[in-house]
């Protein structure tokens, strides 16, 4: 039994690495079946509905896994400032290391939008839980919920954004510079308490 739940599990890691990496629709089922080393029945066995079921996974493998590494990064420290560039820095140490998986779903978010409706969703409920985490980290120190709800709707999109322009230009000039405004924009909010 622990084979077939290792095929599955071999599936899934690879699609969602390949997906992040190529884009859903770069990435061939075939593809998946090769570098998993996985039989071809095995995939339709555990993803009767093809590739789209498989995406919608390895979309909340990856969102479980960024959920995971936003949480221990703000955990390192108390102070929300410091503990949201911590996590900036993170994410800047793993593209410096081409290391694009688990980093970010904005990128199959923008390519899957408007061709399929569950995968906007799935990304979409990816993008809640990371702005969740920034917001009870905000009101755990103090803010009113409503601001901390919006200043991590900003903080959300501003690291998003910085991550797909740093992906593109191939450096990450624009993470330095969004956790360096991230810096004084909290700092506006947490010296006026």
């Amino acid at each position: 039994m622990k084979n077939n739940t290792d095929s599955k599990e071999k599936i899934l890691t690879v699609a969602s690495r390949l997906f992040q990496v190529k884009g859903y629709n770069a990435t061939g089922l075939n593809e998946i079946l090769k570098e998993s080393g996985a039989p071809k029945g095995s995939l339709y066995y555990y993803f009767p509905d093809g590739k789209e079921e498989l995406a919608l996974e390895a979309i909340k493998l990856s969102s479980q896994f960024i959920q995971a590494s936003i949480q221990t990064a703000l955990a390192k420290y108390s102070n929300p400032i410091e503990a949201i560039q911590y996590n900036i820095k993170c994410i800047i140490e793993s593209l410096e290391e081409d290391k694009v998986q688990n980093v970010s779903i904005g990128l199959l978010a923008l390519e899957t939008h408007l061709s399929s409706e569950p995968l906007r969703a799935a990304c979409q409920e990816a993008f809640y839980a990371f702005k969740n985490i920034y917001t009870e980290k905000l009101i755990k120190n103090g803010l009113p919920k409503e601001v901390a709800q919006e200043l991590s709707a900003v903080i959300l999109a501003m690291i998003e954004g910085a991550i797909t322009i740093s992906v593109t230009q191939k450096n990450v000039a624009d993470l330095i510079v969004a956790s360096k405004q991230i810096g004084i924009l909290l700092n506006h909010y947490f010296c006026d308490q």
